[in-house]
């Protein structure tokens, strides 16, 4: 044991000796170093030899320049980067006055490019795409807000539609007045010199307009729409329509007075409204040659009536026993007009129910079960047998009769009963409910009703302007879906036009919305280069893309709803094209609000920048974690410069 604890006792001697060597030796070398360093800096700078291998190194600068040199970093042994592409940087200018009230698809200049048939040339042309304005359209000098509704229907500032045609041309039938640096509406027509209020009296006298039975209508040919704005007290919202002719700006006074209406004509295409939309169609000395062309117009007002729905006709040629001689026409003439407009109705197995001073009612069927049979006394028109009824975009007429869907008894409602109005806008419609409308079911629509009143909540919250009573009056959903945008809105005092986009992976609901009791039109912001006939729903074919405008005049909505309407189009159509013409339809001072992906709205954030409007990206209603987020924007109030005096001024 002890010669153990010996022999430990040396080994740990001999290790505290080794360690201390160990640093002692280290020490003596750290002191030698420092010493050399110190001589060879007494002695300056080193000139520099190229003889010596380290002559580089040697020459440095001294230690005290080592504070303000500057350390690089940078790899100096990689290939070139490419020249960068110049990103475009978006500009819009104003365009210029001239195109003021410019319709892109309905230009008087390239109209006369077409044939006069059947007012071929009348109905929409729409550019090239080497013709389409990449400017902003300037509201005329002087241009005012709109007054509010329910005065709007009769007053409309004269710098807005600065146009007196009508006033000389119209005067004798009341149509509109000038009055200092207003319109006036009496709401007088060509066959209502009494006024438009007490002429649908004496409708209301023949058909109940009265019970919500009758909510949606039509009237072809409106002229400046008193029929339809004065419908509006009665619950009943009509779509008015009529073409951009020589009775200048008509369509635009009935914009201005907050009345819905587009520009059209009946004419070689299907107008672009679903089957079975209108429970009531209007015709006030419109011009429209009934009886001509085997009657095709009258079977596109068939197509477009629900079943059980009127067709309502006045002026020329009924009453003609009373008017022929003021009509500039023969008796005999007239009479055979309305011979043939008779057998026509008839063909259709329509009922005339009443014919009243100048006043006649014809009522569609409720079901074909027999008008079927008829068909054996009238062989024409024939059924149509493949044609999508609800296919209404550059969709030519036809001469057949669009079959009503499948009943089991003579009672039965063909498509199924409607509820009255208003009952009817958030009762399932018939389409859904019957399950004929594949990929929403009755769950889906009530589900969507609820979640757009809490949307539009949400956006009152964050817009005061669109909270506020009757600060809009004319507004556009861009993408309507089932029209829950719209149908949230209805106690206020505003109408909706419920656009439905066109696109073959885009179900067709608008059949459903003109079921809830609402309106709207198809639209195709995506155009494919084709010629019109050739143009469907489901076609293969790869296209040239453009962006197509509204059938509608400068300033009609003060408005604008889009929702993922930029992402429906990506890459199909220009993202600065759609905004030029949500900008060219929006008045001044108006409001747009685009619901999208984030990365979306930040590039149309940049666009709109340069486009006058005034914007902000908020987040969902659910909260900020949502990549869908929701732009505010409103666009300023600007207008064309005012016109520089003439010599002869």
């Amino acid at each position: 044991m002890a010669a153990t604890r010996f022999l430990s006792h040396i080994t740990i001697f001999n290790s505290k000796n080794s360690n201390l060597y160990s640093i002692t030796i280290l020490a003596i070398l750290c002191t030698i170093f420092y010493l050399i360093g110190i001589w060879q800096h007494s002695l300056g700078p080193i000139p520099n030899s190229s003889s010596s291998p380290v002559s580089g190194f040697l020459s440095s600068s001294p230690c005290y320049s080592l504070h303000t040199a500057q350390l690089d970093f940078m790899p100096h042994h990689l290939p070139h980067d490419p020249t960068p592409a110049t990103a475009r940087v978006p500009h819009s200018p104003p365009c210029n006055i001239s195109f003021s009230e410019y319709t892109p698809c309905e230009d008087a200049r390239r109209s006369l490019k077409f044939d006069r048939d059947m007012l071929i040339y009348r109905q929409r042309h729409c550019p090239e795409k080497n013709e389409l304005l990449k400017c902003r359209i300037p509201a005329p000098y002087g241009y005012k807000v709109p007054f509010r509704w329910p005065e709007s229907r009769e007053f409309a500032w004269f710098a807005n539609v600065p146009h007196k045609e009508l006033t000389v041309e119209k005067k004798a039938q009341n149509w509109v007045k000038v009055e200092g640096e207003k319109f006036r509406f009496p709401g007088g027509g060509t066959m209502f010199p009494r006024g438009a209020d007490a002429y649908i009296d004496d409708i209301d006298k023949l058909i109940n307009l009265k019970d919500g039975s009758i909510r949606t209508a039509i009237d072809t040919g409106c002229g400046v729409a008193s029929w339809g704005a004065y419908l509006l007290s009665r619950n009943i919202i009509a779509m008015s329509f009529a073409p951009r002719d020589t009775h200048e700006a008509q369509v635009q006074f009935a914009l201005e007075r907050g009345v819905p209406a587009l520009i059209g004509v009946l004419a070689s295409i299907r107008l672009p409204y679903p089957s079975r939309a209108f429970d009531m169609a209007h015709c006030s000395r419109c011009l429209i040659p009934w009886d001509n062309y085997d009657g095709i117009y009258l079977i596109e007002v068939d197509r477009i009536l629900r079943p059980g729905g009127y067709w309502i006709l006045s002026g020329p040629p009924i009453n003609w026993e009373n008017h022929w001689k003021g009509w500039n026409r023969t008796a005999d003439d007239l009479k055979a007009e309305q011979s043939r407009i008779e057998s026509v109705a008839k063909s259709l197995c329509w009922k005339k129910i009443v014919q009243k001073g100048d006043i006649a009612i014809w009522q569609k069927p409720t079901n074909h079960i027999h008008c079927k049979a008829t068909r054996k006394v009238f062989k024409q028109p024939r059924f149509c047998q493949t044609q999508n009824p609800d296919m209404a975009w550059y969709t030519k007429l036809e001469k057949c009769l669009t079959p009503l869907p499948q009943v089991s008894q003579i009672k039965e409602i063909a498509g199924g009963q409607l509820t009255k109005w208003p009952q009817r806008l958030n009762a399932i419609p018939p389409r859904i409910s019957s399950g004929s409308f594949t990929g929403v079911t009755g769950n889906n629509f009530v589900e969507n009703t609820e979640l757009w009143k809490e949307r539009v909540a949400y956006y009152k919250k964050i817009d005061y302007q669109l909270a506020q009573t009757g600060r809009y009056r004319n507004l556009l959903d861009m993408n309507a879906y089932l029209g829950g945008f719209a149908a949230a809105l209805v106690d206020d005092p505003v109408w909706v036009m419920n656009a439905v986009p066109v696109e073959a992976d885009q179900l067709n609901t608008l059949g459903v919305i003109y079921e809830r009791g609402l309106i709207g039109t198809y639209q195709n912001w995506y155009f494919p280069f084709l010629s019109l006939p050739s143009i469907k729903f489901n076609d293969s074919l790869v296209f040239l893309d453009r962006c197509e405008a509204m059938s509608t005049y400068p300033r009609t909505y003060g408005f604008i709803h889009a929702d993922s309407i930029f992402s429906l189009y990506k890459d199909r159509c220009d993202m600065e094209g759609i905004l030029l013409e949500m900008d060219r339809v929006l008045r001044p001072e108006g409001s747009v609000i685009i619901r999208d992906d984030v990365d979306v709205l930040l590039k149309i954030k940049k666009i709109i920048d340069v486009m006058q409007w005034e914007g902000r990206i908020a987040d969902h209603e659910k909260g900020p974690h949502e990549r869908e987020k929701i732009l505010f924007a409103v666009k300023q109030y600007w207008t064309a410069p005012p016109l520089a005096p003439t010599h002869d001024q």
